[in-house]
């Protein structure tokens, strides 16, 4: 007794375990459900189709180093081989952080995120065993592929994507009910009807959720780097690097005739200041309603669909007479928007190809006529004499011109380096240049003459696709040409490529080079492979498509497409209650269909109500209350003699209707006990 007394004693003494060491004891007893090899196969396989995309974007030991683990991690789970110890993946670990920084030099930022969710996939690969870490790996690979729309957003990589996705379904089934001995096949058409079904749904979201303007959240700053287009400021070569690439600018669509090439200049950034070599643009403020000027013809109506650029610049033909939403419009009839222009944005704007400007102000003059002293003296001297034989500004303009048209001047895509005297050695020295050459050179002769002028930068011309009824502008017809101001007319264009090339303006880049084997393949106009250019043509009116649907699908489009189908003036409140309201339509729709296929198309489900049904006329009629277990136990405490049947019909029901399995060898077996079985 002393015994039990002192037992006693010694337990109640001791500190009761604290509510954390309970549970990590239970932890302990857990046993981890291991992963099969088949679903961690299909789990790496999966993995593996997520980060292929990104191997252009990866530094280049880590696309590879993650395909050689994930082979790694598929050959220990088909021999059953132990996992790597944890100190030798605490090693990988750093190392692959450090091998980010290096490669980055920080790990914040899309290219350094990326590349860091990338290698940390590859180092839980090395230490999944369980359940739950199949579940992780799944949601990582989640995360793998809506990266991928960082950096695409073309039709062919969202249609990848999705086939991803189907296979991450498939990958988390077979997680879920890894022992219920299901074949890939049945995973797949269940991840196809799910995908199937979820389509009503993605699209009620995507038309009626209300957008608001930019993204909910903000990106890295690195986001969007790599994008080609127009800069803000231009030197010799900067135009020329853009001729070799054949990338879409943007697409216009007009509402009546398309204009002749010969006037179709995109109007872009204006530059202002000249350093001697940098011509840049000078910061104003945009006004929310558009400068005033005399238009001399008729309006031109046009949609503009711009690709991103990650600047605040919108093209528009000279000279814009509207402002699309949240954009202003500086002195310089240039269009600014908001904030940078970082997804597909469509825009619309009405322009007037012939018009008169007001009057100079001071503060335009002065930059119109500033220029770094002591600089290009060749050329100040030849334009004292054309001052000296005629000084009225129409006359310099045309003895500039005809410099260039009579001489012998060369339009080329690798014209010679120059020096400081840029224009000097242009003018008197090489004679071989591009458009920002000419342009460059003919604003700095104006100016030294006393005639206000400014650069223009943007694109000229397009290509008409036929197909589609649009234009196609291309990083290739980017061009540079000049404006000087003349009285009674205000701002006049002036191309002083065209009276070098004027093959240039009337049938684009490829007609005005005598090598055309530099230019991109799309940019040409040759006979050579016309079915190939034929079928990017097609494939470019499914992308416009796209781009007008999907991609630039923001707030101004979103009400025009619920304005247009008879919503009238809509906000975000009623967007909101068609949004619940379709959704929950599609929720009554959806239960009723299940239901009705339940009832019709289960056949383990019909069978157990066709013998319900016979049990019912014999008075033992199933409560609603009452699972099939207790029913049947009910029936055979009535009528004794039914018992085997009774079992077995109850047995089979059971097994299919809530076992993991579904043989159809037991379906038949329950439909033929049904049909022998009398009450």
């Amino acid at each position: 007794m002393r015994f039990w007394k002192q037992q006693h004693n010694s337990l109640a003494s001791r500190p009761a375990p604290s509510a954390g060491e309970e549970h990590a004891k239970v932890c302990a007893q857990t046993p981890v459900e291991l992963l099969t090899s088949t679903a961690l196969i299909w789990v790496i396989l999966t993995l593996t189709l997520a980060v292929a995309p990104h191997t252009n974007e990866l530094p280049v030991w880590l696309a590879p180093a993650f395909f050689i683990v994930a082979a790694w991690r598929g050959v220990i789970a088909i021999w059953q081989q132990p996992l790597p110890p944890r100190w030798l993946l605490l090693v990988l670990a750093l190392l692959a952080a450090a091998g980010v920084l290096v490669s980055y030099k920080t790990l914040l930022g899309r290219d350094p995120g990326v590349a860091l969710l990338t290698a940390m996939t590859a180092c839980k690969l090395l230490e999944t065993r369980g359940l739950r870490d199949g579940v992780v790996l799944v949601f990582l690979g989640y995360l793998l592929v809506m990266s991928n729309l960082l950096y695409s957003q073309e039709i062919p990589m969202v249609a990848y994507l999705l086939a991803v996705v189907v296979l991450m379904l498939v990958s988390q089934m077979l997680i879920h009910r890894q022992h219920a001995g299901l074949t890939a096949l049945a995973p797949l058409r269940l991840a196809g009807k799910m995908v199937l079904l979820a389509i009503p749904v993605m699209l009620v979201l995507f038309i009626l959720f209300p957008r608001i303007p930019g993204p909910l959240w903000g990106l890295p700053k690195d986001a969007y780097k790599g994008r080609t287009g127009l800069s803000d400021e231009m030197e010799p070569g900067t135009i020329s690097q853009l001729i070799q690439s054949d990338e879409v600018a943007f697409r216009v669509r007009f509402t009546g005739a398309m204009p002749s090439p010969k006037q179709l200049y995109w109007r872009g950034p204006v530059l202002w200041g000249f350093d001697g070599r940098r011509w840049t643009r000078r910061d104003e403020l945009p006004s929310k309603t558009p400068f005033p000027f005399t238009p001399e013809g008729p309006a031109l109506d046009y949609a503009v669909l711009l690709e991103p650029s990650n600047q605040r610049w919108l093209l528009a033909l000279d000279l814009p007479a509207s402002l699309p939403p949240r954009a202003g419009m500086t002195r310089s009839f240039q269009l600014l928007r908001e904030r940078p222009v970082n997804e597909v944005y469509r825009y619309e704007v009405r322009s007037y190809l012939q018009y008169r400007t007001g009057e100079l102000t001071s503060a335009e003059r002065f930059l119109g006529l500033r220029l770094p002293s002591k600089s290009n003296p060749r050329a100040r001297e030849l334009v004292e004499e054309w001052r000296a034989r005629d000084p009225r500004p129409e006359s310099l303009v045309n003895a500039a011109l005809a410099l260039f048209r009579e001489q012998s001047f060369h339009y080329t895509l690798t014209p010679p380096l120059l020096g400081f005297h840029s224009i000097d050695e242009f003018l008197f020295r090489t004679r071989e240049g591009f458009c920002e050459h000419y342009a460059s050179a003919f604003v700095f002769l104006m100016r030294a003459a006393g005639v206000p002028a400014r650069v223009i930068t943007g694109y000229q011309g397009g290509e008409r696709n036929e197909m589609g009824e649009y234009l196609i502008v291309r990083q290739s017809d980017a061009h540079a040409w000049a404006e000087v101001w003349l009285e009674d007319r205000g701002w006049v264009r002036i191309d002083p490529t065209a009276a070098v090339s004027p093959d240039r303006i009337q049938q684009g880049i490829y007609a005005a080079l005598a090598d055309t084997g530099t230019l991109p393949f799309l940019a040409r106009r040759d006979g050579h492979y016309a079915w190939l250019r034929q079928l990017a043509l097609s494939w470019d009116v499914l992308n416009i498509r796209w781009n007008e649907w999907v991609l630039a699908y923001g707030p101004d489009r979103q009400k025009e497409f619920l304005s247009g189908l008879g919503f009238g003036t809509v906000d975000w409140r009623g967007m909101t209650i068609a949004m619940v309201a379709a959704l929950s339509s599609l929720g009554v729709i959806f239960i009723t269909l299940r239901w009705r296929s339940r009832r019709s198309r289960d056949p383990v489900v019909r069978a157990w109500q066709q013998f319900c049904h016979r049990l019912a006329q014999h008075g033992l009629a199933r409560g609603l209350h009452e699972g099939p277990l207790d029913f049947t136990e009910r029936v055979i405490a009535q009528r004794p003699e039914l018992a085997k049947p009774v079992r077995e019909i109850a047995r089979l029901y059971t097994v299919l209707r809530y076992g993991p399995v579904h043989p159809s060898m037991a379906v038949r077996q329950l439909q033929r006990q049904v049909r022998r079985f009398r009450a």
